[in-house]
């Protein structure tokens, strides 16, 4: 007999992180549906990114259940799009802003893989969403900081991914590009996919999040934002 019960896209039980063996944060308990975003809010140091490296593999999980899409971290990195706040592709090699983008796709196509023109349009569509098509042949080495993070947002955009992991995305934004990421951001939740966001914004991009944990090297608060962004 198949199953009906429905699998969030995270959940975690009991979730211990940290580097090194180091404890940063234990007893983190949450789950994130499908279509839905949680924001962490905290200090620098707090965990955040902590956590987020975890959900997305490139840290193992110290202690208790952490399952993504139903299976363990760093399974599914086709369905999963990542943000990190240091970026070093665009500086090691000389690539054009519509490369950087491009590589957006890179997951779903393979190291192999060609793009097809449904590819193209994807990281046409994903470059007018931050509103830097102009930019598409500039060396990414030559942009502004906040050009630099339109470009790499455009990229999360272009994985079409079913979670979207953002470590400070809004860093180096002006405001128009704050206005473009986030209405990107609830487009993507419109289209179903989840969100996780690190993020200082309490007053814009957290509050139009489902929920917040508030984050202190423990979980101070877990709850939907009017209740926790007191």
């Amino acid at each position: 007999m198949v199953s009906l019960e429905h699998v969030p896209d995270i959940a975690a039980r009991g979730l211990t992180i940290g580097y090194n063996g180091v404890k940063v944060v234990d007893k983190i308990n949450f789950e994130l549906a499908e279509g839905q975003a949680i924001a962490l809010i905290g200090t620098n140091g707090s965990g955040k990114s902590t956590l987020l490296k975890t959900i997305v593999g490139l840290l193992p999980q110290l202690g208790g259940d952490l399952q993504i899409f139903g299976d363990k971290p760093g399974r599914n990195p086709k369905r999963i799009a990542y943000l990190g706040q240091f970026h070093t592709s665009g500086f090691v090699m000389p690539l054009r802003a519509a490369d950087v983008v491009s590589m957006g796709r890179y997951p779903r196509l393979g190291l192999m893989g060609r793009m097809n023109a449904e590819d193209r349009d994807i990281v046409r569509q994903s470059m007018a969403v931050m509103d830097v098509e102009e930019l598409a042949d500039a060396p990414l080495r030559a942009l502004s900081g906040g050009q630099q993070q339109r470009i790499f947002l455009a990229q999360v955009l272009a994985h079409r991914a079913d979670l979207l992991v953002l470590d400070e995305p809004t860093a180096g934004l002006d405001v128009g590009g704050r206005e473009r990421y986030l209405q990107a951001i609830k487009d993507e939740l419109c289209r179903g996919a989840s969100v996780v966001v690190a993020t200082h914004d309490v007053q814009d991009e957290a509050a139009l999040c489902h929920q917040v944990m508030l984050l202190a090297h423990r979980v101070v608060a877990l709850g939907p934002p009017g209740d926790v962004l007191t």
